[in-house]
């Protein structure tokens, strides 16, 4: 089984390398090194020793100054240019005459040292002092793993969560009756507050809506999905027509706001819920806090849909009001999250509603390029930065099956 944050880490023995050419000075370090506990290793000068240090993942090295081949300095300048994934405590043995090189094995990597001839109170309080901070190390090292799977493990489980998102989503490019859809959906992070869909919901009526959920991440998506699943072509049709059979998107967002709603919650979302008649092109929508939508006409003449609203689950006593508007075939609505005007650039200007429509005025010949040509002018904006708020760009253009065909 994997460790969690409050199982104890067990640290193994540390391993301690003993560097000296006297045989006789060798042996007693080792000899003090075994009675504090210790297993040492000898090496008789200072290559063999950097081979005990690499072979053995030693933590702790003492060593002399004065070695043939390798002597003490480049031993401790070796280890620390091998940038091994451990840190190695070195404590240089130096006689009371060469305390004028203990600034030169400083500068080479030695963290302390100790005066020849060796005692056993000395050298126990400096291995223990090393044995203390290397075993905090290892235990810091440990628990960074632990964090470390834990993380990956959790972004694995939210590049899950996101596709299975995603999966809710309708296809990017789908025709609905007279009306061909057109989408982009690009969430802040791995998971999103935006939701949307469309749908036949009666004979003659296409129902659509789009949500963004105030704030980020999993808090966020995790009400997006719950509105996703909620949000059916079956719920829609119940909820969003009266008892003689009339368009009332406003009952649907009411209903909404009565089950959302909590007095103990600071959870609220936006919402655009349309209804379009396909044989007058007359558009029935509710409008709770959305951006106001754009239509466009085939020339790129654009025009505002709406004028705000209130948001949903935001307030207990809220009316929500129907409204009326014509979508003649061959015009185009584009619905959308605030994620897009309100995009700032380097220096934090917002992208704003100008620019926003000069995109729509420019791919008003081709209403289905409009999604991705946001999305473009977007990142050039941010200059390549991911968006700071989830985006959702939703097109529904009328259009005679004839042109469909011919596109």
């Amino acid at each position: 089984m994997p460790l969690t944050m409050t199982d104890p880490i067990l640290v193994p023995p540390l391993k301690v390398v003993v560097a000296d050419d006297d045989a006789l000075q060798r042996a007693h370090a080792s000899a003090l090194l075994r009675k504090l506990g210790y297993d040492p290793y000898e090496a008789e000068d200072g290559a063999a020793a950097l081979d005990l240090v690499r072979q053995l993942g030693a933590r702790i090295l003492l060593c002399d100054l004065n070695m043939p081949g390798l002597d003490g300095h480049e031993l401790a300048r070796s280890v620390r240019e091998d940038k091994a994934d451990h840190y190695v405590h070195i404590i240089m043995v130096t006689s009371q005459s060469q305390s004028a090189e203990r600034e030169r094995a400083l500068e080479a990597g030695v963290d302390d040292f100790m005066a020849k001839p060796l005692d056993r109170a000395s050298l126990t309080a400096r291995i223990r002092s090393a044995d203390r901070l290397l075993r905090h190390e290892m235990l810091l090292a440990e628990r960074n793993r632990v964090l470390a799977e834990a993380k990956e493990q959790i972004e694995a489980d939210l590049r899950a969560a996101a596709t299975a998102q995603r999966r809710m989503l309708p296809e990017p490019e789908a025709r609905v009756g007279d009306c061909s859809f057109h989408s982009a959906f690009m969430p802040s992070n791995i998971l999103s507050g935006d939701m949307f869909a469309y749908y036949q919901v009666a004979p003659g009526y296409i129902g659509f809506y789009t949500i963004d959920v105030a704030g980020h991440g999993v808090h966020a998506s995790l009400l997006s999905v719950a509105l996703g699943h909620l949000l059916t072509a079956e719920y829609f049709r119940r909820r969003a027509f009266d008892d003689t059979g009339a368009p009332d998107p406003a009952a649907l967002v009411a209903t909404l706001n009565e089950r959302f709603f909590r007095q103990d919650s600071t959870e609220y979302f936006t919402m655009f819920c349309g209804i379009l008649e396909q044989q007058s092109g007359r558009l029935h929508y509710c409008q709770a806090g959305a951006p106001s939508p754009v239509a466009i006409g085939p020339t790129g003449v654009t025009r505002q849909i709406g004028d705000g609203g209130f948001p949903v689950a935001l307030l207990d006593m809220v009316t929500f009001e129907n409204r009326c508007d014509q979508l003649d075939s061959g015009e185009t609505l584009v619905v959308y999250s605030d994620g897009a005007t309100e995009a700032e650039s380097l220096t934090g200007e917002g992208f704003g509603e100008a620019r926003f429509r000069a995109v729509l005025e420019e791919a008003a010949p081709r209403p289905d390029t409009i999604p991705g040509k946001m999305v473009e002018a977007l990142t050039r904006w941010r200059n390549g930065r991911t968006l700071q708020d989830d985006l959702t760009i939703l097109v529904c253009e009328r259009t005679q099956q004839n042109d469909q065909v011919s596109r």
